[in-house]
């Protein structure tokens, strides 16, 4: 299941390929990210600031150790003065997410009773609202 069912795909919830995970979509945080990015990137300091932080990241991905790419992607985001990768979500973005993510749990419980029983008990919000 490559393809994404949505009639929103750039923020949407669907299953892997191998149905054991689902994959949540999110392409406003990519565009705020790349926007920030570019932001920082129109001084000279904060270019300057930006690359050595990119390099140093560069260089760690061949071979990371515990913990040092974490580090090293708050320091690009810190040098980019970057804000925290979230987006708001409204009413009907929030009930279709649920009923994408209500479509994907079963699948994802499959292989286990006790989480296919959990996944069919409602939500407290969801009992009240019935």
């Amino acid at each position: 299941m490559n393809e994404n069912p949505s009639r929103e795909p750039g923020l949407s919830i669907r299953l892997n390929p191998t149905w054991n995970a689902a994959i949540l979509r999110v392409d406003q945080v990519r565009r705020d990210t790349l926007l920030s990015l570019a932001v920082a990137w129109g001084t000279d300091e904060g270019r300057e600031d930006i690359i050595l932080q990119l390099d140093a990241l560069a260089e760690a991905v061949a071979s990371p150790r515990d913990g040092e790419l974490d580090h090293l992607v708050e320091a690009v985001e810190d040098a980019a003065a970057m804000d925290d990768a979230e987006t708001r979500i409204d009413l009907a973005a929030a009930l279709r997410l649920r009923a994408e993510l209500d479509g994907v749990i079963p699948q994802l419980a499959r292989f286990n009773p006790a989480a296919v029983l959990l996944s069919k008990v409602p939500s407290q919000e969801r009992g009240a609202a019935a």
